[in-house]
């Protein structure tokens, strides 16, 4: 199943679920309220507040790690494309003979770098696209070696050229680490669950009124459900509604300039 579609799903699970707290914790109350006429019990803000105060630090920590691994995946994008064009643009001091057959490999790899990831759903696909830019890695490095080995290169092609290559090659393992970074399941699953709790607290919190307040109780619900979507949309930015891929328009145009 498509990612977009088990978040969208998750979400409303969510939603319903703290709709469904909600009326369990209300029930709760009207149940204390009709053994104990003087009320609900006293103290119970201390622990509303320390289940309230938790769930909004914690949905502080997730959102901001979520909102800054999703810029930082976009600068990756953007030093890759640093990289790559800095080491096409060494290449002229390499011996002129050697200079067209790289410089048709680094069109073939940064074609290969554009696309890896634009359809990050389909693994197989994904993997086989890194898989050919690796293999192009290794194509590229032999064939820098032999063209530094050619008599008249000059000394200091070897540090400039190699050093290049080695940064955008490196770049490679940074962007896909940062595809793999994300929070453990259990955070999520601690949010949701403090969500829960929340809304039950909510629900018994209200029982004193006579009539339900479905504006404070769907309120809550719908904005908590959407705050877990977005951090998980964020985390996932390659297969959900929030997209990175218009970051990849400077690799786009670093292939366009290699023409």
């Amino acid at each position: 199943m498509h990612f977009g579609l088990i978040a969208l799903l998750s979400a409303a699970a969510l939603f319903l679920g703290m709709l469904l707290f909600s009326e369990i914790g209300r029930r709760i109350g009207l149940a204390r309220l009709a053994r104990d006429s003087e009320g609900l019990t006293k103290g119970a803000a201390t622990a509303e507040a320390a289940v309230f105060g938790l769930l909004g630090l914690l949905i502080a920590f997730t959102f901001s790690g979520a909102a800054s691994r999703f810029e930082d995946r976009r600068h990756l994008i953007a030093d890759e494309t640093n990289a790559i064009g800095t080491a096409y643009l060494r290449l002229d001091i390499l011996p002129p003979d050697a200079q067209p057959q790289l410089r048709e490999l680094f069109r073939h790899y940064t074609d290969v770098r554009a696309t890896v990831y634009h359809n990050a759903a389909d693994q197989a696909l994904t993997k086989a696209r890194l898989d050919e830019g690796a293999a192009l890695q290794g194509e590229i490095w032999r064939t820098a070696l032999a063209a530094l080995q050619q008599p008249g290169t000059p000394p200091q092609a070897i540090t400039f050229v190699l050093a290049a290559l080695n940064e955008m090659f490196d770049i490679t393992e940074t962007r896909e680490a940062a595809t793999r970074n994300h929070p453990p399941l259990i955070v999520f699953l601690l949010l949701s669950g403090l969500s829960l709790m929340g809304a039950l607290l909510v629900g018994y919190g209200t029982s004193t009124s006579v009539h339900r307040s479905w504006l404070h109780t769907v309120t809550y619900a719908a904005i908590l459900s959407l705050t877990v979507y977005v951090i998980a949309d964020l985390e996932f930015p390659r297969l959900g509604l929030i997209r990175v891929d218009t970051a990849d328009q400077p690799l786009v145009e670093l292939r366009q300039s290699m023409q």
